[in-house]
Protein backbone atom coordinates (compact mmCIF):
# COMPACT_ATOMS: atom_id res chain seq x y z
CA UNK A 1 0.00 0.00 0.00
CA UNK A 2 1.64 3.32 -0.82
CA UNK A 3 1.58 6.15 2.07
CA UNK A 4 -1.83 7.59 1.74
CA UNK A 5 -1.79 11.14 -0.18
CA UNK A 6 -3.97 12.57 2.36
CA UNK A 7 -1.02 13.07 5.28
CA UNK A 8 1.62 14.24 2.59
CA UNK A 9 0.73 18.02 3.88
CA UNK A 10 3.11 20.04 6.73
CA UNK A 11 1.52 21.22 10.03
CA UNK A 12 2.57 22.29 13.17
CA UNK A 13 1.00 20.43 16.34
CA UNK A 14 -0.78 22.57 18.78
CA UNK A 15 1.49 21.94 21.54
CA UNK A 16 4.39 24.96 20.33
CA UNK A 17 6.04 22.66 17.66
CA UNK A 18 6.04 19.76 19.97
CA UNK A 19 4.87 15.92 19.41
CA UNK A 20 5.38 13.68 22.36
CA UNK A 21 7.85 10.74 21.74
CA UNK A 22 5.72 8.23 23.50
CA UNK A 23 2.92 8.82 20.96
CA UNK A 24 5.58 8.15 18.55
CA UNK A 25 7.05 5.01 18.95
CA UNK A 26 4.40 2.45 17.37
CA UNK A 27 1.20 2.35 15.48
CA UNK A 28 -1.28 2.07 17.84
CA UNK A 29 -4.76 0.68 17.01
CA UNK A 30 -6.15 3.88 16.99
CA UNK A 31 -3.50 5.63 14.50
CA UNK A 32 -3.94 1.98 12.13
CA UNK A 33 -7.41 2.99 11.92
CA UNK A 34 -7.21 6.41 10.78
CA UNK A 35 -4.27 5.86 8.82
CA UNK A 36 -7.13 3.31 7.26
CA UNK A 37 -9.71 5.75 6.92
CA UNK A 38 -7.44 8.07 5.29
CA UNK A 39 -7.81 10.75 7.95
CA UNK A 40 -11.25 11.03 7.10
CA UNK A 41 -12.86 11.78 10.57
CA UNK A 42 -16.34 11.25 9.46
CA UNK A 43 -15.93 7.35 9.55
CA UNK A 44 -13.49 7.27 12.76
CA UNK A 45 -14.72 5.49 16.24
CA UNK A 46 -13.04 9.16 17.82
CA UNK A 47 -15.41 11.05 16.36
CA UNK A 48 -18.35 8.83 17.04
CA UNK A 49 -17.24 8.97 21.02
CA UNK A 50 -18.27 12.54 21.29
CA UNK A 51 -15.19 13.37 22.89
CA UNK A 52 -14.32 17.33 24.29
CA UNK A 53 -11.34 17.40 22.08
CA UNK A 54 -10.59 18.17 18.73
CA UNK A 55 -8.34 15.00 17.23
CA UNK A 56 -4.77 15.39 16.39
CA UNK A 57 -4.45 11.74 14.87
CA UNK A 58 -3.88 12.59 11.51
CA UNK A 59 -0.83 14.74 12.74
CA UNK A 60 0.55 11.76 14.57
CA UNK A 61 0.24 9.39 11.44
CA UNK A 62 1.70 11.61 9.43
CA UNK A 63 4.88 11.77 11.56
CA UNK A 64 4.79 8.05 12.42
CA UNK A 65 4.68 7.64 8.32
CA UNK A 66 8.32 9.60 8.41
CA UNK A 67 9.75 7.86 11.18
CA UNK A 68 8.31 4.37 10.96
CA UNK A 69 6.85 3.70 7.77
CA UNK A 70 3.66 2.14 6.79
CA UNK A 71 1.89 0.01 9.43
CA UNK A 72 1.75 -3.62 8.61
CA UNK A 73 -2.10 -4.04 8.25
Amino acid sequence: MAINSYFDYDFVPQNNGVLSDSIMQNWTEQAIECYSLCGDCSRCSISKGRYSFVCQMSKVVKMLLKTLGEPQI
